[in-house]
């Protein structure tokens, strides 16, 4: 299992916009093959930067994910919204808090 992280920046006009967009399709990422967690983090210092966590079962789920018609949704959707080009990792979990 990995962790995807993804810091995606937005005019304050379009944060709104943007978080009903996730509200909206938040379940069906989550249902996506191989998606184990997906949670959204909002920076306490500027409220224009959001960060989506997402564990993924492996490598070719998130691929799967990415290729789907439902990311190419949200995707363009989210990307107009933008005031910053996204930033993406891929990471392993070292260590548990549990």
């Amino acid at each position: 299992m990995f962790v995807r992280i993804v810091k995606m920046s937005f005019h304050s006009k379009n944060i709104e916009r943007f978080t009903t967009i996730f509200e909206e399709k938040k379940k069906f990422i989550r249902n996506s093959a191989g998606c184990k967690l997906l949670e959204l983090y909002q920076d306490k210092t500027n409220p224009e930067i959001f960060f989506t966590y997402s564990y993924w079962e492996n490598e070719k789920d998130l691929e799967n994910y990415r290729n789907s018609d439902l990311f190419k949704n949200v995707w363009k959707e989210t990307k107009v919204l933008f005031n910053a080009k996204p930033e993406a990792w891929s990471v392993n979990k070292k260590i548990s808090m549990q």
